[in-house]
């Protein structure tokens, strides 16, 4: 559970800077590498939930 957390912050910070990147400098390449990020978030936080019940029970 602790490296599942660890992946997320990783992909959050990811995104952060990329999104930052796309939004003040216009940058193309960081919008798309923001949405990749986005997209792994989702998956990262579906495993959490999975993950968190599972704890929990």
């Amino acid at each position: 559970m602790k490296e599942l957390i660890e992946k997320i912050n990783a992909e959050i910070e990811t995104f952060q800077k990329n999104a930052e990147a796309q939004c003040e400098k216009g940058n193309k390449t960081a919008g798309t590498r923001a949405r990749k990020a986005s997209l792994e978030l989702t998956k990262l936080l579906k495993d959490f939930r999975k993950a968190s019940i599972e704890f929990s029970k």
